[in-house]
């Protein structure tokens, strides 16, 4: 592409931009309050995982003096400019909280407290529920300097300032709230027609005297930290697969005691009260973020909803496939025809009946899947150990270092492993995330393959907006086969005809179908590229669409998440950025190349970022169904047109909606009843 002068938005400014998206949803005074509350509580999770995996790798760069990225740009540049960010959304965040849900929900005769003092016709329960749930399990600490004194990541905890009643001696004290003892919010007696909340916090605050009679209390603020979650294994240098499972379980255990990445503190708390505080945590500057009264608000999805499904989103049920069911058998069904499944919108139990299916017919003879992030209780798991109990055999290749979900996966591996199925775990240095699975039969039957965007995961299902092919295309079936062959460490350079599969030919062949897009409007024809993803971050993939623009091919870009590409350019004039945040998180990738009327449509596991085309196993797969093709690029045109939950981002990253006057289009919705429609017709 040769070195030109073009520019990309960093990566955690362009994430703490979605987030804010996010806010934005919990901002809505249309939204049921508490489909608010559920977006304000997403807002919180997201900035918490942020903070204990982005924010520790740029303090361990810091410490490290570890400055590798494409920009000038330093690690303490960018916290800077994180923290900066992050205060100003956080303003924001307790806004919305203080003026938009406290007064949505008291509309609703719902009444949080919001002050330590309960009313009078409270006191006493407040009281007896304190005395006979919270009390017992407070373990009050002293914070002196020169003492060391552990925070858990994650936990919430009160610092009391107080002075002794006879000799006015100063003390700080430290309260972890017992999370695992009582709920964050208590419920209280109902009174005239009003229900009545109080965080677990206030309970605590309100009896503080009883903690500490001999100490006039003076103040009483909220702290929290969070800690580097990431895990470093160098499974490189473990070549023995259950050497390496004991390291992954010794490293998770010691997730809790990670480096501190973020200090946030109540905006109240005095200044010299927090200098004190910090020099004895051992706090630096840096690592300071502004809070509020109550933290930890991603709790706030507990909240409990006393009045019913009026106050919540309304979620339509999972649809049924008529053309499935009727086929009464999975495998006859996909011998037909290929057959495309929309989760949430269809529902999951087509992938339990197809390994179900796998695990009793006579004519099956193996059984292969990968396994990124597993359910707990897993029914996909469940459906292989009875295939395994059944005399077929069953073999899984299970990514031990899915972030987060390590100890799930690791749980399931050995369950699976016990009942004889074989497993193979993570290859050193990769990150196996497709997500494919393929049935071997016997004889002349059909193999069948099945693929996705999303996990073999029945719980995110429900959440996350996910397509699946069930297919017998045999040359997708050979490139599945080749694709288990390279996990088990039989072929180390497979051929690919109809895959594209990450660190093997996707980058070349991407590459190629963006420059026959460029040729065909060299000859003047038309060039038109549609990519849905989560992520773009992958320079060359960035300079490869900003080359497309400069030479005339119309770009529509649907992403999610993390966009590095600076739209309204004169090197991005062609290039246009949707982003939708809705009920469903928006997780399918699609990648549409028009060549010229013939249609090229792919979907795939991988979005295009460096970490997935370069670091990672990944899959696209081709849709070869002319039905199924259409079908998919009506939904990409759905999504287009949405003019309610989707938003433009401009060059300054922000989130601008497109409201442009047309007849409302609300992407989901419509989704839901396009498929519906579909189904009906058959």
């Amino acid at each position: 592409m040769g070195e030109k002068n073009y520019s990309y938005f960093k990566r955690d400014t362009s994430w703490l931009s979605f987030n804010y998206r996010v806010l934005m949803e919990a901002d809505d005074a249309s939204l049921p309050i508490y489909e608010r509350i559920r977006f304000l509580s997403i807002y919180a999770s997201n900035l918490e995982e942020f903070y204990e995996v982005r924010v520790s790798e740029h303090r361990g760069d810091i410490i490290k003096k570890n400055y590798i990225d494409e920009s000038a740009e330093t690690s303490e540049e960018r916290l800077e400019n994180i923290t900066r960010e992050v205060n100003r959304q956080q303003q924001d965040f307790y806004r919305i909280f203080n003026e938009g849900i406290l007064p949505g929900l008291r509309k609703q005769n719902i009444y949080l407290y919001q002050d330590s003092e309960p009313k009078e016709f409270h006191r006493s329960f407040v009281q007896n529920y304190f005395n006979e749930e919270v009390f017992p399990f407070l373990s009050p600490v002293t914070i002196q300097k020169g003492v060391k004194t552990f925070i858990r990541d994650r936990r919430l905890y009160l610092i009391v300032s107080m002075r002794n009643k006879v000799t006015k001696d100063p003390y700080y004290v430290l309260i972890k709230i017992p999370f695992l003892k009582a709920p964050r919010f208590i419920p209280l007696p109902s009174h005239e027609g009003m229900y009545y909340y109080m965080f677990v916090d206030d309970v605590i605050r309100v009896n503080l005297p009883v903690i500490f009679p001999g100490y006039d209390v003076e103040g009483c603020y909220s702290i929290k930290i969070s800690r580097d979650a990431d895990i470093y294994v160098d499974d490189k240098s473990v070549g023995d697969a259950k050497k390496f499972v004991n390291e992954i379980k010794t490293k998770v255990g010691k997730r809790k005691i990670g480096a501190l990445s973020r200090f946030m503190y109540d905006r109240a708390m005095p200044e010299d009260m927090l200098e004190y505080v910090c020099e004895a945590l051992g706090i630096t500057g840096d690592d300071l973020i502004v809070g509020g009264r109550y933290m930890n608000l991603q709790d706030l999805v507990k909240l409990p909803n006393p009045v019913g499904n009026k106050l919540e989103r309304a979620i339509p049920p999972p649809m049924r496939s008529p053309f499935l069911d009727e086929a009464g058998s999975i495998f006859n069904a996909i011998m037909r025809r290929d057959v495309l499944l929309h989760f949430p919108y269809q529902s999951f139990d087509y992938l339990l009946r197809f390994l179900m299916e796998a695990a009793f017919e006579p004519d099956v003879e193996e059984i292969k899947i990968t396994q990124y992030r597993v359910a707990e209780n897993s029914a996909v798991i469940n459906s292989l150990i009875s295939a395994a109990k059944n005399g077929k055999k069953a073999t899984v290749f299970v990514e031990l270092k899915a972030r987060f979900d390590e100890e799930n996966n690791v749980s399931a591996a050995e369950r699976m492993e016990q009942a004889g199925i074989k497993i193979f775990y993570s290859i050193p240095g990769l990150k196996v995330h497709a997500k494919v699975a393929v049935i071997w039969r016997k004889g002349e039957s059909r193999n069948l393959a099945y693929l996705s965007t999303g996990n073999f995961n029945e719980k995110t299902a429900r959440i996350y907006s996910d397509m699946a092919l069930l297919t017998s295309d045999e040359g997708i079936i050979e490139d599945v086969n080749s694709l288990f062959s390279a996990l088990e460490r039989r072929h180390t350079r497979p051929d690919f005809k109809r895959l594209l599969v990450a660190r093997f030919n996707m980058i070349p062949e991407i590459m190629r179908m963006i420059a026959r897009e460029i040729e065909h409007v060299k000859q003047g024809r038309r060039g038109y590229l549609i990519l849905k993803m989560n992520g773009l971050h992958d320079k060359q993939m960035i300079d490869a669409l900003y080359e497309a623009s400069e030479n005339g091919v119309e770009i529509d870009l649907i992403i999610r998440g993390i966009c590095c590409l600076v739209p309204n350019q004169p090197y991005s004039k062609n290039i246009r950025i949707t982003r939708i945040v809705d009920v469903f998180l928006e997780h399918s990738r699609i990648w549409y190349f028009y060549n010229d009327g013939a249609e090229d449509l792919y979907l795939a596991s991988a979005d295009w970022m460096r970490r997935n085309l370069n670091r990672r196993i990944e899959t696209a797969f081709p849709i070869l169904s002319p039905d199924i093709r259409q079908e998919i690029i009506g939904i990409l045109n759905i999504q287009l047109q949405d003019n309610t939950k989707a938003c433009m981002i401009d060059e300054h990253l922000n989130n601008i909606f497109k409201r442009n006057g047309k007849p409302p289009v609300r992407a989901q919705q419509a989704i839901y009843e396009y498929i519906k429609k579909r189904n009906a017709s058959g």
